[in-house]
Formats: C-alpha cells, structure tokens, sequence
C-alpha cells in the first residue's frame, strides 16, 4: 500500500500481523504495572508513579480478552451496570454481584444518603454547577467507582476521575466499562500529567490518595473550586470513626485553613461533611500577599519561612507533563490573560490561543469548521458513531479539541491526546493522559498521527530519540479505528 508523504514522497505500507499477548497482559498497563513496583522506593508512594518500561521491555503483541468476557453493556445503562466476568472481584463494601453483573448503586464512602443526594447538597452550596460555570472537574480517588463523575454527566458537567492501581486496583477498569472518563495516576512526588489552569473543580472524597494542596492550586483554573469530604471537615461530630482524637482532627484542619489562606483560598461554603474553597482570580492579590509576608519574615526573624508559600519561579514551566517534580510553591495566574478566570463562556477561541505557536482566533475558527466538516463524513462512513455502540473514544492526535466538541451532543466522550513533540495545544483542551486500560476504549482516532511521526523523524537532530514507539493493542473487542490521513 502507497501513501504520499509530508514530502510528497511515496511511503511503502507494509502490514504486519502481531502474536497475541500471554494471558499475563490481560490487565497490563505499561507505565503503571505493579509487578515493577518493586524497582521504586516507597516514599510518598513513588512506586505507584507513571513508570515506563525501557525499550527492550516493551511489547508488541495483541491483548486478548479475559476468558467469559462479554461486549459492555450499552451507554447509559452501563453506567449502572457491567459483566462480571469482564473484571476482577472488588473488595468494595458499595459494590455487590447479581448473578452475572455487577450493579453499581451509585454509593460510596462519604454519599451516605447515595450520589445522587450528595451532588444535590454540592449544588446548593456552588451554584456554577448549575449554570455552566463548572464544565470540567477532576475527581481523585474515583469516589464509588467514577459514581460521582457518572451522576455529574446528567447536569452537563464532564469529569474526569484519577485513581492510581492499588489494592481497589479495579476501580479505572469499572469506570471505563461503565463509559465514565477516568485515568490512573495518584498526586506522589511528580505532576500530575495536566497543564496549569486545566480544572474548574477538583475533588476529594476520603479516597485515601495523599494530595498536595500546591498541585491543586498549579492545576485548578482562578476561581475554581476545591472540594473536600471526609477528614477533617465535620472533625467535632467525626473524629470517632477516624481512628483519632478531636485535638488531631481540629490541628489538621486549621493547618489546612492556614495553608490555603495563605494560598489565596478563601472558604466558600461548608455543611455537614462537605466543605469547599474557592481560588482567587486576581494574581495581584496574592503578589500584594507575597510582600506582606516578606516584609513580615524580615522584622520578626523568629518567624518560620517554610510556613508561608513561596511564589514559583518565572522559569518554572508550569505546563509540564511528564515526571516533573512537585514543587513547594504556588502558581499565579498569567497577569497578561485577563479571561481565564472561571466564568460561563460560549465556544469561542480561549484567550491561551495567544501564547500556542501559530495560534490565533482564525486558525481554532478553522478548526472548529473543519470538524465539523470531518464529523459528518465519519458518521457516513461508520454509522456506529453517534449511537451508544460507541462510548469511550480516544483522540490519538487532538489539536484544538475540534472532534471532541463536535461531537459534544452525542452519547460518547473522548479523551484528548496531544503528541509530546507536537506544539503544546493543551492550553486548549484538558490535559490527558494514556494510562488506559486494556480493552476500554470503543474507537481510536488518528489524525495525521503517522505525517506528525514523519515529520518528527525528519526535522529533530537525533533519531534516536524519535523512534515510533511500539504500542500494544487494547482497544475493545469488535474496534473501531477512524484515521484522517489529509493534508488540508
């Protein structure tokens, strides 16, 4: 098979077919695979960090499916349901098995009146997630299996849930087999694999992953939303079933209130075991903060100068993604982008198109046509597409986000890769990572993925740093891949 090159060559496609994988790859995840957990030291967790294998480590083999695995249940009664056989047994105390499915009644450690009740009681205290203001959070822990996230698709809210692989290591597999958006990762000692200013609101519900409130000021946008539930909000009627004592839960949580004062958080709303702070958008408030603080550690030299956070450096890039080191200090929103605070906006091109190489309101406009140009031809070509025998959709080569909002009225969501070398268009989409699990996504796409592999042989100076990457194939039984090999 020929294919004309970004150079206008002829490419020689030659097709290959590859082994099935051992029985062993069945729930193999490369970056986050436990049994290499024991080559990385416990601190912090740094064993459940991304960790690549090297190159001869890596394979190229299809993934099978588990023995008995069934084709998921269909959007939206997966999101109550899936197969047994299709997962490992939970030890969840929320979750049950019903002859051959697992029900999923939508509970969790902190929604004891269930998810429904508790994402009512969160949209009387923040009434942006009525509105529209509140469009994109991130949910650590996977509070009851991506409940929380799958309840929240009903108020046209996307979320996207973090778990990392631990001892509920299933909890990611449930979720995409329900067609909720989730992850695998954990807050350790790195980054999180997210742009700064990606999140409206994040939250936090007992799900025993260690945060760090520095990543959650770097990641939320100005005027987003932290969200805890559990320890130590509601300390004086909880303490008991906490393992500790009420003098312990008060000092962890004026501890938290001090930090995140100093942060430039102020708490916006608290009832029952719920409570919430909000992120300033003014940087200038927290620069005049800064030089109080300052001027205060100067005259009094008996004050603590590790109580108060530091300002990060300028020469901190604070869009990094991969194994970046977390750092000590507090991220202030670019003075220059006077709109990124949080506020209900229509689709129009993001003020950050401004600061992306070429980027421009013109070019997101042209995008934004092209797909939808794009879409309808798909939908010719694949009639599953917009129907609900496609759910989880992974955009291999997103630019702008242009098939991801296209195709936002439709029962699917996908998530937005961008190319490590490509220009950083994360700015624009939410930041997301491929840490997925075998056989959960519906229908990959590929955009001009194999011209930017091209391209990127050709114009970096090694070519050993460039080598297309082998992949093992852990797309769903009965897949779909969609590829717009164009140069329009």
């Amino acid at each position: 098979m020929h294919l004309k090159g970004c150079f206008g060559k002829l490419l020689l496609m030659k097709f290959v077919s590859f082994p099935k994988c051992s029985l062993d790859y069945q729930d193999y995840t490369p970056c986050t695979d436990p049994k290499r957990w024991r080559k990385y030291g416990m601190h912090r967790l740094t064993f459940m960090e991304h960790h690549c294998p090297a190159v001869f480590e890596r394979k190229e083999c299809l993934v099978p499916p588990r023995e008995g695995y069934e084709p998921p249940i269909r959007w939206p009664k997966s999101r109550d349901e899936c197969w047994y056989r299709s997962k490992e047994i939970s030890n969840q105390n929320w979750l049950r098995k019903q002859g051959e499915k697992f029900p999923f009644p939508g509970g969790g450690t902190m929604f004891h009146k269930g998810v429904s009740a508790y994402v009512d009681l969160m949209q009387d205290l923040i009434p942006g997630m009525k509105d529209g203001t509140v469009r994109t959070p991130i949910d650590t822990g996977c509070g009851g299996i991506a409940s929380w996230g799958g309840t929240l698709l009903d108020h046209g809210i996307l979320t996207i849930s973090l778990a990392p692989r631990d001892n509920h290591e299933a909890q990611v597999q449930f979720a995409l087999e329900r067609g909720i958006p989730a992850i695998l990762g954990i807050i350790s000692t790195q980054w999180l694999p997210f742009l700064s200013n990606s999140f409206d609101m994040a939250h936090y519900s007992r799900c025993l992953i260690p945060w760090t409130e520095f990543e959650i000021n770097r990641i939320l946008q100005p005027g987003g939303f932290w969200v805890l539930s559990g320890p130590p909000v509601n300390y004086q009627n909880r303490w008991r079933g906490w393992n500790t004592t009420v003098q312990e839960q008060k000092s962890d949580y004026d501890r938290l209130q001090k930090l995140l004062t100093s942060m430039c958080f102020k708490l916006y709303n608290k009832k029952d075991d719920i409570a919430m702070w909000q992120k300033t958008s003014n940087s200038k408030m927290f620069c005049q903060l800064q030089n109080l603080l300052e001027r205060f550690l100067q005259h009094n030299r008996l004050a603590k100068p590790d109580a108060y956070p530091p300002k990060c450096d300028d020469s901190l890039e604070l869009d990094s993604a991969w194994y970046t080191p977390l750092h000590p200090c507090v991220v202030v929103p670019d003075p220059k982008l006077k709109n990124i605070s949080l506020k209900s906006i229509p689709h129009v091109a993001p003020e950050r198109m401004s600061k992306i190489q070429g980027g421009s309101a013109s070019a997101f406009k042209h995008d934004d046509s092209k797909w939808k140009v794009r879409a309808k031809h798909y939908k010719k070509v694949l009639p599953a597409l917009g129907t609900d025998k496609i759910r989880n959709v992974m955009d291999m080569n997103t630019v702008y986000g242009g098939i991801a909002a296209t195709l936002i009225d439709d029962p699917l969501w996908v998530m937005n890769v961008v190319l490590s070398y490509s220009a950083n268009t994360l700015a624009i989409n939410v930041r997301q990572s491929l840490n997925s699990k075998p056989n959960y996504d519906s229908m990959r796409h590929l955009s001009i993925i194999m011209t930017s592999y091209y391209q990127n042989i050709y114009t970096v100076e090694s070519r050993q740093s460039c080598a297309v990457t082998p992949l093992l194939i852990i797309v769903k039984s009965s897949p779909w891949a969609v590829s717009a090999e164009e140069w329009t």
